[in-house]
């Protein structure tokens, strides 16, 4: 911040008499900014007159202050051998080196023009300025002070100190001390009443520690000066976002794109991208490529543009034209934080973990402890931090069948790529009609390994042991899938598994290995319908067969929190029927119609509710009407630890029971072992 006030100085502070009269058209030229003109200007005057004092010091302000600052710190070093008792010289060879950049040694300088002169205004606001230049806001807030003790309410003093908390404030919201940031901003609101800059930087704050509404109710002061309307609306627009409410962020960000072009280009960049962005979180993805495409005709190259056509990728799924997009800007702009930040989420969708990691810590590298990027590196530890969690259950029928259940699954990620687990379930079984009970013990050893970025190989095996009333058996269980995510919007597994029958004592008792070989394939779209089906086919150790067919439409009604409705239809076929000893029907059929309401894990409670009715079909038997609740409710106790509770009502047959209205209920236990992953990120 270099204060005008110097070019005031010379001009009305030089005793040059008649001869002050032939130079007043350059004293303009420095007063108004046109350094360029000056410097021809003053020139010319020193080739007629090559030693006046004052010609050679405006040309030195000029040449310094049109960029040319190493031979601007020449000329004043020239003029303070000529003149070395000059205070004026020693200013101006003052401010040269803050022109230059050279803070350290404008520091030094100015300490000892300090010590010449304690009570000098323009020293002490040039100390200010450097010591806020370096950074030291809290005694550069010190000497600005003293020098507004000399000359109060000086334009340029006060706007020193208004800057000077602004960037004390962006310090400390690095080292996020966001109670001194907040203190910070309020005293430059208060000498500095409805501030833009202070208001802007507050909202920006409170957005930060996710207080919302103070965020909003400060945009709403922002707009008090008409003036800054559409910076208002673009930042309410942005509340919106946060608190879901997409359709008034779209609302909002139209009215301040209504009112383009506005005369402050920053403003005018904003406003577009807060448009486009609501167009998006909207999935008015068509009427976003067409803005983009505009935007890119008016603005070429630009990385705001790049940016948003990048952004616009991710949202549709695209993640590898995303990624194109991010290089891009980097190519143009190393320290782009849009460009380093993007490129890591998209690389982390695209599977490319270790990369994700690189391109994150080059993010914090440029913008440190940004937070954003450091929310990003805690989310990408979490998904490979070993943790352990457990399941307990107690179910029932109306065949009076009970069981109880507990599985403890532990999870070992010891790459991006490889992760080791364990799972241990015990299953009581009892039924008290037929006097019946068993119990299983199940314990499997697994891994998965991501064999490229987009599929994914998981494979366990272990033994289950029954002991049941009439026969004690261990047999062998194993499992193995492929997870594949290579094409856009879409999912598919394949995979095999050995499990024995348990869901009742009964079954257990029966010792019916199931060999099964299925397919789960899931398609999203732009638009919020998606489609999932899945496919099994069983052969088991009795000889008996099985297919089942299960497929749902669904639609995404809302997103935030998720709404979807769909209809589900499922068929299952036996090859041969047992109806005594296991639900086997020639052909059973069920449709039904679904609502499922999802809050995630964002804020410390969640839930999921699913509620379901139609009905199913078992050939040569009365259709029969059916129903289903399950709910789950979940609280984050802390960072690394996750309970949540659910339940399910329903009479919708399966494979294993023929009608039964069952129930069931339980509690999930997660936690995390350690605070990060047990592998070095880098």
């Amino acid at each position: 911040m270099m204060p005008r006030f110097y070019t005031i100085l010379i001009v009305f502070a030089l005793s040059i008499n008649g001869f002050s009269q032939d130079m007043e058209k350059g004293f303009s030229f420095l007063e108004t900014g046109k350094y360029q003109q000056a410097e021809v200007f003053f020139e010319v005057i020193l080739e007629d007159y090559p030693d006046h004092r004052t010609a050679r010091l405006c040309y030195g302000r000029a040449v310094g202050l049109h960029g040319n600052t190493q031979k601007a710190i020449r000329l004043f070093t020239d003029l303070a051998k000529d003149y070395p008792d000059d205070f004026e010289v020693k200013l101006n060879y003052g401010e040269s080196l803050l022109w230059n950049n050279d803070f350290i040694a404008a520091q030094i300088y100015f300490k000892k023009l300090l010590q010449e002169n304690p009570k000098s205004f323009p020293v002490l606001l040039s100390y200010a300025n450097t010591l806020s230049n370096l950074k030291d806001y809290e005694n550069a807030l010190i000497f600005v002070d003293k020098a507004l003790e000399i000359l109060p309410s000086n334009p340029n003093a006060l706007t020193s100190k208004k800057y000077m908390y602004l960037g004390y404030a962006y310090q400390k919201q690095q080292l996020q001390d966001y109670s001194k940031v907040e203190a910070l901003l309020k005293e430059n609101l208060r000498l500095f009443p409805s501030d833009k800059d202070s208001l802007v930087n507050l909202a920006n704050l409170y957005l930060i520690i996710s207080q919302i509404e103070k965020a909003k109710s400060t945009y709403e002061l922002l707009a008090q000066n008409s003036e800054n309307k559409s910076l208002s609306l673009n930042g309410l627009a942005l509340v919106a976002h946060l608190n879901g409410q997409e359709k008034e962020a779209l609302k909002l960000s139209s009215q301040a794109y209504e009112s383009l072009p506005h005369k402050d280009q920053v403003v005018t960049k904003q406003t577009n991208e807060r448009y486009v962005q609501a167009l998006i979180w909207n999935k008015k993805y068509k009427t976003a490529k067409t803005v983009i495409t505009n935007l890119a005709s008016e603005y070429p190259n630009q990385n705001w543009v790049l940016a948003l056509r990048a952004t616009l990728h991710t949202y549709m799924g695209n993640f590898k034209k995303s990624l194109e997009g991010y290089r891009s800007i980097l190519s143009a702009d190393s320290t782009s934080f849009d460009g380093n930040l993007g490129k890591a989420n998209t690389l982390k969708a695209l599977g490319r973990y270790n990369a994700s990691y690189a391109a994150a810590r080059n993010t914090l590298s440029i913008f440190n402890n940004q937070k954003d990027a450091v929310n990003f590196v805690k989310i990408l530890d979490k998904q490979f931090t070993p943790f352990v969690e457990t399941k307990t259950t107690y179910s029932f029928d109306n065949g009076d069948n009970k069981a109880k259940m507990f599985l403890a699954n532990l999870s070992v990620p010891v790459s991006t790529k490889f992760t080791f687990s364990g799972v241990y379930s015990h299953r009581d079984a009892t039924n008290s009609v037929i006097n019946n009970s068993a119990e299983a013990n199940n314990m499997l050893l697994g891994c998965s390994y991501l064999i490229r970025p987009t599929i994914n190989l998981k494979t366990s095996i272990g033994i289950t042991d029954v002991n049941a009333l009439q026969t004690d058996y261990t047999q062998f269980v194993t499992a193995i899938e492929f997870a594949i995510n290579s094409f856009q919007l879409q999912n598919l597994d394949v995979g095999f598994r050995r499990q024995w029958q348990d869901f009742n004592a009964d079954l257990l008792g029966k010792e019916i290995a199931q060999n099964t070989i299925y397919t789960n394939y899931n398609l999203r779209t732009n638009f919020n319908l998606g489609w999932y089906t899945q496919y099994h086919y069983t052969w088991q150790n009795d000889d008996n067969q099985s297919h089942l067919l299960f497929t749902s439409l669904y639609y995404n009604i809302f997103d935030k929190p998720l709404l979807k409705a769909g209809l589900n239809y499922q068929y299952i076929t036996f090859k041969d029927q047992v109806p005594f000893t296991y639900f086997s029907p020639k052909r059973f059929d069920a449709i039904e119609v679904f609502v499922d309401f999802v809050k995630n894990q964002k804020g410390n409670w969640f839930y999921d509710l699913n509620m379901a009715t139609g009905m199913q079909f078992v050939k040569d038997q009365e259709k029969q009407n059916t129903y289903r609740f399950q709910g789950n409710f979940g609280y984050k106790i802390s960072n690394r630890f996750v309970a949540n509770l659910y339940g399910l009502h329903s009479n919708i047959a399966s494979t294993t029971s023929a009608g039964f209205i069952y129930s069931e209920v339980g509690i999930r236990l997660k936690w995390d072992l350690f605070k990060k992953p047990i592998f070095s990120t880098r």
